[in-house]
């Protein structure tokens, strides 16, 4: 088990590029958002967890549809300055997901690449990246993601096997014939800092046996260089917001509402 060496992302740091080019993520180990932004979207997070009714906690699913307070924080600067300075300045909102793992109780995340659960929604996965924002402090102990470095660039139809619901967050995991955990890189941030991972990259995360909650705020974006198949079933109420730059693909897009 190994732990990820920081890296300063920013646009000028053109390392941070190398390294998210050849391992498929990097780490922003210093504050995100301001500080009042982040006490912010950590309240807006409380109220839609205490709200949540049936949902179990790892399953806010896409809340900024509902909630357009999101949106500040969805395109804040600092955010899209980051995506910028990895997938270019044509900058689409794919979705978003706040995902916690309760103590004690938080289920495992399969180990998975995000683009199989795309797959023919968008003609290129290249283009694709997930900022995860800590809400909570995430260590190894209460279940920080995990990734297997260089895997974005693995190619080809790989299999999947199941896996229990009621001990996972979804039912199918990637056969570990294709990688070894102990190659796994552990993402251990604190609140406001984050990781930014390829969509294509084997990750994911250990069930949460510790007293401490683990929450992150996925945010994921998508280069509008890139074409969206608007025929495809998932895409039919599935909503890209342009957010930054042109709109090369000709996609359908929305507006971001006002927040």
């Amino acid at each position: 088990m190994t732990t990820a060496t920081p890296t300063r992302p920013e646009s000028q740091n053109p390392t941070a590029l190398q390294q998210y080019q050849e391992q498929g993520f990097i780490l922003h180990k210093q504050p995100l958002l301001k500080e009042s932004q982040f006490s912010k979207l950590a309240e807006i997070f409380e109220s839609l967890l205490a709200e949540k009714g049936d949902l179990r906690a790892d399953e806010l699913n896409r809340p900024h549809y509902a909630d357009p307070r999101l949106f500040e924080f969805l395109t804040a600067k600092p955010v899209l300055d980051l995506v910028e300075s990895l997938i270019g300045p044509n900058i689409g909102l794919w979705s978003s997901h706040f995902i916690c793992k309760e103590p004690f109780t938080g289920r495992t995340t399969p180990w998975h690449e995000d683009s199989k659960y795309w797959e023919g929604r968008i003609d290129r996965m290249d283009k694709l990246a997930t900022i995860w924002l800590a809400i909570d402090p995430s260590n190894k102990q209460n279940g920080c993601m995990r990734v297997i470095p260089g895997t974005h660039l693995v190619s080809g139809d790989l299999e999947y096997v199941p896996v229990s619901k009621e001990t996972h967050t979804f039912g199918t995991e990637l056969h570990n014939r294709y990688f070894d955990d102990n190659d796994a890189v552990y993402f251990e941030l604190q609140p406001n800092e984050c990781s930014v991972h390829d969509g294509r990259i084997f990750h994911g995360a250990l069930a949460n046996t510790s007293p401490i909650r683990r929450c992150g705020y996925t945010m994921r974006y998508v280069s509008l260089d890139c074409k969206i198949n608007q025929n495809h079933p998932g895409n039919e109420t599935h909503k890209l917001y342009h957010l930054r730059g042109e709109n090369l693909g000709n996609n359908k897009v929305v507006q971001v509402p006002e927040f």
